[in-house]
């Protein structure tokens, strides 16, 4: 039997005391993303997430919950996004992103393609979990 390949990808949504979300422009396409990348193979969600997170900001913080679940269906990714807290300071430019900035929801909405700012604002709603599927830039 041929079953089909999956990638898995985490991100961390990681928001301040006034609602902003920290928002990093990768270096490698120029686009607008919460921080995150392919989960290796010996390591928790969780772990993931925090790695990711310190990798593309400087930050460490506190993963506290699953906020949603999302498929590219163009490129086989599944990507799953937790919320986080971010312990004391600085974030700042890395290797992985050129530019770091604590965004408001409403600069989300103008600064990054429809499939990832959804991933941003479904952190922000208490109902559980999201379940979605995109082509890389719309919703499905």
């Amino acid at each position: 039997m041929n079953l089909p390949k999956h990638s898995v990808s985490v991100s961390g949504i990681v928001v301040d005391a006034d609602d902003r979300v920290l928002v990093i422009r990768r270096a490698d396409n120029g686009h607008w993303e919460a921080p995150g990348g392919v989960l290796e193979l010996d390591e928790t969600f969780e772990e993931g997430v925090r790695r990711e997170v310190a990798e593309e900001t400087g930050l460490n913080v506190r993963v506290d919950r699953l906020t949603g679940v999302y498929k590219n269906l163009k490129g086989g990714i599944v990507a799953l996004v937790f919320r986080c807290t971010a312990h004391p300071g600085s974030p700042h430019p890395t290797a992985e992103a050129v530019e770091v900035q604590w965004m408001t929801a409403e600069e989300v909405r103008e600064v990054m393609v429809p499939a990832f700012a959804v991933r941003v604002l479904d952190a922000f709603d208490e109902l559980g979990p999201r379940v979605r599927a995109h082509d890389g830039v719309n919703l499905e």
